[in-house]
């Protein structure tokens, strides 16, 4: 299978060029045209809290698993 090595790039810069975009609207905006870029903000910001609460998951597993490997 082909790989993809920009697939990755993508993704990973998707969700803070996803902020970035509902920024730059919020501040080229006034008043009520201001809510439409407020999901798109949310969402960003919910997919980097997850990604960095699922990295900090990940690790702690991999470290217990480590230590645990040490003791055996």
């Amino acid at each position: 299978m082909k790989q993809r090595p920009w697939l990755g790039v993508m993704l990973a810069l998707s969700s803070p060029l996803l902020i970035l975009l509902a920024l730059l609207v919020l501040l080229q905006r006034r008043g009520v045209d201001r809510i439409p870029a407020l999901p798109a903000l949310l969402i960003g910001m919910g997919l980097l809290v997850s990604s960095a609460l699922l990295r900090r998951r990940r690790r702690r597993e991999l470290l217990a698993a480590l230590r645990h490997d040490g003791e055996l």
